[in-house]
């Protein structure tokens, strides 16, 4: 599967499950550790844990990856799925808020796009 379609297959199951806010970002340029990553929001600890669960089942059942590792099940403050390719962190607002993913590349890439080519 490529890995456009495997965000959108993140996307969506996230989506289905009520997920907030949800952010997909291409880090191609930016890492080689991953094509994207999807950052979601979710209201409680369960619903965290659900979100997340979620995405994995859902790769599973479409035989999306080879590969599915989630870290973080047992806070459930942020949990992030990795699909290989895709990354999904799900997270609690206060812990999405602190930790600013968004922002954190949003930096990185203005920098790689001020480079002369």
């Amino acid at each position: 599967m490529k890995s456009e379609e495997l965000r959108d297959l993140a996307v969506t199951a996230l989506d289905d499950v009520k997920g907030i806010d949800i952010v997909d970002l291409d880090v191609r340029s930016l890492t080689s550790i991953t094509d994207y990553m999807v950052i979601c929001t979710g209201r409680s600890t369960r619903h965290v844990k659900a979100l997340a669960e979620a995405v994995a089942a859902k790769a599973k059942e479409m035989k999306a990856t080879s590969v599915v590792r989630m870290e973080g099940e047992r806070e459930s403050e942020w949990i992030l799925v990795d699909l290989g390719d895709v990354v999904v962190h799900v997270m609690l607002a206060a812990t999405r808020a602190f930790y600013s993913l968004e922002d954190l590349w949003e930096p990185v890439k203005e920098l790689r796009e001020q480079k002369p080519g």
